[in-house]
């Protein structure tokens, strides 16, 4: 596996050794060992996640706040998407900014989240599975939303005509947002 640090502190792009041949292939989805070295700490996931989205579906900005802020390393099992995340860190020089990557079945990079962070995706493709491994159980009490199309926050989505959910239409804007992190 390679982990590569990305420009905001904390996040990091897992791309792992794939084996083909004739018959298809094999990779190491999550090794403790190696990614509890590249994030510098044991990481204990509790709780995994998979949803299903069709081609042009946003979903996001979502974070937890304590006490159950979660972490999450995600990746796509089929399709692919836009995967977004922002930084909600108060005392961090890139509070506000966000990091995006694509993640898709072709090249099966995975994506390191911790808390902090609020997290989101785009689907640029139909029947897109999306696999979320978390640090901490879903607490609805707990749960953020902030605002997918702010425009301070100027996001990239690369989707014509996104399909929203009512929850996600009405997140908080950036520039009202008292961060918790």
């Amino acid at each position: 596996m390679n982990f590569t640090k990305t420009n905001i502190e904390g996040l990091l792009v897992i791309e792992p050794a794939v084996f083909g041949d004739e018959r298809g292939h094999f990779f190491e989805s999550f090794r403790q060992d190696k990614f509890n070295e590249a994030v510098g700490k044991h990481i204990n996931f509790v709780q995994d996640n998979q949803s299903l989205s069709s081609k042009n579906i946003v979903r996001g900005l979502h974070f937890q706040k304590d006490p159950f802020a979660q972490g999450k390393l995600v990746r796509v099992i089929k399709g692919a998407v836009i995967d977004v995340a922002v930084d909600l860190r108060k005392d961090s020089p890139t509070h506000g900014h966000h990091f995006s990557i694509e993640l898709s079945e072709q090249n099966k990079k995975m994506f390191w989240i911790p808390e902090g962070f609020a997290h989101g995706f785009s689907s640029l493709e139909d029947d897109t599975i999306f696999s979320y491994k978390c640090t901490n159980y879903y607490n609805k009490e707990s749960e953020g939303c902030i605002l997918w199309n702010d425009s301070n926050l100027n996001i990239d989505w690369q989707v014509k005509n996104p399909v929203i959910s009512d929850k996600d239409k009405l997140g908080e804007k950036f520039a009202n947002f008292i961060s918790p992190f």
